[in-house]
Formats: structure tokens, sequence, C-alpha cells
């Protein structure tokens, strides 16, 4: 453990209700509490991307929850929402290439720091999804399935969500024949069958199967 860093509390399933975890925080003395959660970590193309987001202490936003159990218009609208009455928010991407180069834990740690770097006033508390930032001298509570436990982390999963599957989109525009506009670059039989059909593309990430071993046969 490096000098500063504060011991991670990593929590089991708990029945707490939404927003208790940060009325915890704050009721600890912590003047802001943020949730980091990210977005793409599986897919074959595309970025990871990450947010942290810092509620006002006691707000629930109406229909808040993780970004995959919201249908996307209702995504669009809480996105706009989370960025009017967050305190602060931040959104943090680590590219293709940094996946590739670093490993896809290592890209989200990045990604999620990033974020982090991002907010003013700083947060001296954090709630994540199942995941620790050792380079981060914070107290840090990871959480299994943070983003259905904590209003924070579900509000972030719904910055990184939404961010995300419009960078998607513009990828789309620039490599039409992939259509991820329909899988935002995860790795469906339509995504792989146009892989092998067109080869990849400069979005996708080449140390992800099937596309490394593609990439592997073209080189023997």
């Amino acid at each position: 453990m490096r000098d500063g860093q504060v011991p991670l509390a990593a929590e089991l399933l708990d029945p707490v209700p939404f927003g208790a975890l940060e009325e915890e925080g704050y009721a600890r003395g912590f003047s802001c509490v943020a949730g980091l959660d990210e977005v793409g970590r599986g897919p074959l193309a595309g970025p990871v991307v990450a947010a942290a987001v810092a509620l006002p202490d006691g707000l629930l936003i109406p229909g808040l929850t993780d970004s995959k159990q919201v249908p996307e218009q209702e995504r669009g609208r809480l996105f706009e929402v989370i960025r009017e009455q967050a305190v602060c928010f931040g959104v943090g991407i680590a590219d293709e290439r940094t996946i590739d180069d670093v490993n896809i834990l290592q890209a989200t740690i990045i990604a999620m720091e990033r974020a982090l770097a991002l907010l003013s006033p700083r947060p001296d508390y954090l709630l994540l999804d199942a995941l620790t930032l050792p380079r981060v001298p914070l107290p840090q509570k990871a959480l299994i399935k943070g983003d259905c436990r904590s209003h924070s982390i579900a509000a972030a999963s719904i910055l990184a969500k939404v961010t995300r599957d419009r960078m998607m989109l513009d990828l789309h525009e620039r490599f039409p024949q992939y259509n991820f506009k329909r899988h935002k670059g995860y790795g469906t039989r339509e995504h792989v069958e146009l892989i092998r059909k067109y080869g990849p593309c400069d979005a996708h990430r080449r140390t992800f199967n099937p596309v490394a071993l593609m990439l592997a046969g073209e080189r023997t």
C-alpha cells in the first residue's frame, strides 16, 4: 500500500436504501462524496469511458438507476438532469490503443482517474462499482453491483453510457460497414461476421479475441 492510501472497503450486497451510502459518507463528515462507474470494458471496438459524479446530499433523481436498466431515450433525459443537478461531474476516456497497450483493467483505471481529475470541488470520499483506484489516496468503498445500490454510481453509469454510445455513433459515421450504431462495438454475431468480412479497423481493440486471432492469421 502506498503512503497515504486509505484501505479499501469491499462491500458485499446489503439491503440499503438508494442514496443511503452517500448519506453515510456525509454523516461521517466527508464534504464531497463522488460515485464512479465505467462503460465499455467488454466490447471489441471503441473506448472505455468512465464518469465521476457528486450529487447534493439528500438528492434523489426520479428514475435514476443502473444505465443498463434504463431505456435509451430515458438515459438521454437523465444525462441532462444529472449534468444540471450534480455538484460536479467529469468524464474520462481511454481509447483503443491505450487499452491494447496497458490492458482493459488498467485502461479503466486510467479513465476513472481522468474523470476524477475533472471534479471541482474535489471529492474526499469515493464510491466505486467493484473497483479500486490504487493511485488515488482517498477513502474508497468498492460495491458489488454498485450501480444498483449507489445513487451517485448510477448517475456516473448514465453519463458514461450516454457519452460512449454517442462516441460509437461517431465511429459509425467513419466506419459504417461495421454497423457500430446497432451493437456499440460489442461482440455480437453480426459484428464478428462484419469483422471477418472487412477486417479490423482503427476502432477495433487488437488484443481482444477474435480480433487478435484474425490479425495473427494475417501475419502467418
